[in-house]
């Protein structure tokens, strides 16, 4: 596999977390289940083979991606190929950081795969020059320089924002949304709206996606998984609602997560190639 990653300078990288490329990965499987993870990104197909989306339970294709497009704020999974054949750049935007880039507020693209062009302006421009750079990182330079500057003009900070999203990110097992949000000195009707504008769901759905991820997170750190104990610690008062919870966010109870996950995290294998 050839891959690239390009971290970009200031001021972007206050909004865009990475770039990355990869082209040639030959995995043994065709397809992923992508779990929610809190982020949203815009992926570019560099090649003129279309991307699909399939059907978490069936399979079955439900939509088809070509050139660019963006991908919103994930509260349940979703079931994409595993990049076999495909030269990629991801764009990996900060969590809550993806307002400026957008022609409209981000909760409308809540569960959501867009043509990239109906929501990112010039987008596709951007693409048409990435193609006639020679090299992995050049693709990516073109890119932090389109993003910087069509986008610099809407680099308005909410410091608000970032605050209960640090919060959350500190202690999602121990939060309580009405301590935060006095500390704010807003109103909670306002808090609930600025969110779903700027971050793309409302703060408690942001909390319990940031829950799953360390509930992940901490099933990757050991070797044996004591379920009871798991529950408890992440804020779960019966085995009944952390095992709900689970599957909606995965499509997998705890157990079957086990038996399913590859080697990346948030990244399941759906089938085998023979």
């Amino acid at each position: 596999m050839v891959s690239e990653i390009h971290f970009p300078a200031y001021p972007l990288n206050l909004f865009i977390e990475s770039f990355y490329y990869f082209t040639d990965f030959e995995p043994v499987h065709s397809i992923d289940r992508f779990l929610p993870d809190g982020n949203v990104q815009i992926i570019f197909e560099l090649t003129e083979n279309s991307q699909s989306i399939y059907h978490n339970h069936s399979l079955e294709e439900i939509q088809s991606c070509r050139k660019v497009w963006f991908s919103g704020f994930r509260t349940l999974p979703i079931t994409i190929p595993s990049g076999k054949e495909s030269e990629l750049v991801i764009v990996n935007i900060r969590r809550g950081r993806a307002y400026p880039f957008l022609k409209l507020p981000v909760n409308e693209l809540k569960n959501r795969v867009v043509n990239a062009e109906l929501v990112i302006k010039n987008i596709l421009e951007c693409r048409e020059k990435m193609l006639e750079q020679p090299t992995p990182l050049l693709k990516l330079k073109t890119l932090e320089n389109f993003m910087l500057h069509n986008f610099i003009s809407n680099f308005n900070e909410f410091p608000v924002i970032d605050f209960i999203i640090d919060k959350v990110n500190e202690i999602p097992y121990q939060l309580k949304f009405k301590d935060i949000i006095e500390k704010t000195g807003y109103s909670q009707k306002h808090i609930i709206k600025l969110f779903k504008d700027k971050v793309g769901i409302a703060p408690k759905e942001y909390l319990k996606v940031i829950r799953f991820q360390q509930i992940i997170a901490n099933i990757e750190k050991t070797e044996f998984v004591d379920w009871n104990d798991l529950a408890f610690k992440s804020g779960f008062y019966d085995q009944s609602h952390f095992i709900s919870d689970f599957k909606n966010f995965s499509g997998f109870t705890p157990t079957e997560y086990l038996r399913q996950r590859g080697e990346t995290i948030n990244y399941i294998p759906i089938d085998i190639i023979r």
